[in-house]
This record gives structure tokens, C-alpha cells and sequence, in this order.
């Protein structure tokens, strides 16, 4: 059954603009366990933009669904996550320049030190998992330092759909589909578990969901917005309804 984890740090952006006490992002995470969340998603960044110390402390302490601590492979960020022990830590590339994560993690080109942040996570009983590009090497590479799960990065897809007529036939969108299906296989072929995210919003979800073999997709942006509109509970309840549609009809 493919799964949906939410991602709630820009609960948090909206809160940081005031540095107040609201909207708090542990209540948006149980909107969005009731509205048929199955993981809760956060990115503690070295800058502190969105997502705060407490707000994971208080995660950890209060969500009844699993929890996917994303993080840089910094010794802060090790150190933090081996306190908390979240379900699932997300090793992903950071720069302060960014406004949201873009690219994939180069794990072939920093496979020794990435592999003994993967053994002290692994050594605490957390599952780790890399976000990487749609690239056979990364996958591989991936593979080496043991990592348990690679979270492709959907973004390319995300903004060729956009960008060439929303229309999921079209040739730009197909092969990036192509590439995200080729190094899903591979994903699973190396025994890792093929997840994937970035940019996936209610239009664009469900060729995504159709992928053979993907058993979670990863999505923030996209349901806080509407959130606004709808409120949380609904809009996860409606991103479920359209993954669960588009896993439906895929061929393993």
C-alpha cells in the first residue's frame, strides 16, 4: 500500500514570519494524521528558518504516526536526530542560499563520510534515507553506504509538467517519468525501498503514484497551500484519494 508522509515545515515558515506561537505545527501534524497522513515530515535546518529545536522535540514527544526527521549530514544534525531517534532520517543536500532543497544529495562524491553517518544512525535503530536525483550512479552509491531507502527527487518531473502544457503525455513529461521508473527499479533491485518527492502537488501526483514499486511519497508544499483554503484534515484526505488512485492502476 503506498503511503503518504506530510511535510509540515511551511506550517512553520507562516509562524517564523511573526516569530509568534502560530499556526503550530504539531497541530497541523495531528490535522494531518486525521485527515490520513501516514508519516509526518519536517527539515531542521542549520539556519533555523522554519522548523525550531522544539517543534521536533515536541513531534517526537505528541505524533502517533511515524516521523521523517530531514537533515543535513552535519554532526549537529547527527547528534540531534540520535537524541530524538526519529522513525526515518532524511539525509539531503543544504545550502542557506536555497529557498527549499534543489538537487539531490551526491552521495558517490562524499561516500565515505555520508557511510559512517548511515552506521551511527543505523547503530541507534533509525532507518536512513538519502534524496537523491533520478541517476543510477546515486542510486549505487546509495546502495555502498547502506542506506535503507532513496527518496528520488521528483523535482525535474514536477517542473517539466508544468512547464510543457500540464499534460502528462507529453514527451518531457514521459521522460522524466521514464527516469524516475529506470532508477526505481534499480532502487529496488539493490533492496533499498524506492520513495519520492519534491514539487508533487494535486495535479501532477498521480503518474507519480503509478510508478512500479513506490511505497511513499513525500509531500509539503503543495497541501499547505491548500490547506488554506480547505483546511489540513481535507487536504490530505484529497492528496491520499488521488495516490491511492494513481497506485491503483500501476503494473509491478
Amino acid at each position: 500500500m503506498i503511503e503518504l508522509g506530510v511535510n509540515i515545515d511551511h506550517v512553520a515558515t507562516v509562524r517564523q514570519a511573526r516569530r509568534t506561537y502560530e499556526p503550530d505545527p504539531v497541530w497541523a501534524a495531528v490535522e494531518a494524521h486525521l485527515g490520513g497522513a501516514d508519516g509526518i515530515t519536517v527539515h531542521l535546518r542549520e539556519d533555523r528558518r522554519h522548523i525550531q529545536d522544539s517543534d521536533v522535540r515536541r513531534l517526537r514527544e505528541l505524533t502517533h504516526i511515524k516521523l521523517n526527521l530531514e537533515m543535513a549530514a552535519t554532526d549537529e544534525m547527527v547528534g540531534i536526530a540520535l537524541q530524538l531517534r526519529p522513525e526515518m532520517a532524511m539525509l539531503v543536500p543544504e545550502g542557506r542560499h536555497e529557498i527549499t532543497t534543489e538537487g539531490g544529495l551526491d552521495i558517490a562524491a562524499q561516500a565515505g563520510r555520508l557511510a559512517t553517518v548511515v552506521a551511527k544512525l543505523a547503530d541507534a535503530g533509525i532507518v536512513s534515507s538519502v534524496f537523491i536525483d533520478a541517476e543510477l550512479r546515486q542510486v549505487e552509491a546509495a546502495a555502498r553506504i547502506g542506506a535503507r531507502v532513496c527518496e528520488l527527487h521528483t523535482g525535474p518531473y514536477a517542473h517539466a509538467f508544468h512547464g510543457r502544457g500540464r499534460d502528462a503525455e507529453s514527451a518531457p513529461v514521459l521522460d522524466e517519468l521514464e527516469r524516475l521508473r529506470e532508477a526505481g527499479a534499480a532502487v529496488r533491485a539493490l533492496g533499498m525501498r524506492f520513495n519520492a518527492g519534491h514539487a508533487l502537488n494535486y495535479f501532477n501526483v498521480q503518474p507519480v503514484a503509478a510508478l512500479p514499486g513506490v511505497r511513499e511519497l513525500h509531500i509539503g508544499h503543495a497541501i499547505v497551500s491548500r490547506a488554506l483554503f480547505v483546511g489540513m484534515r481535507e487536504a490530505v484526505r484529497e492528496m491520499k484519494r488521488l495516490i491511492r488512485e494513481g497506485a491503483a492502476g500501476r503494473t509491478e
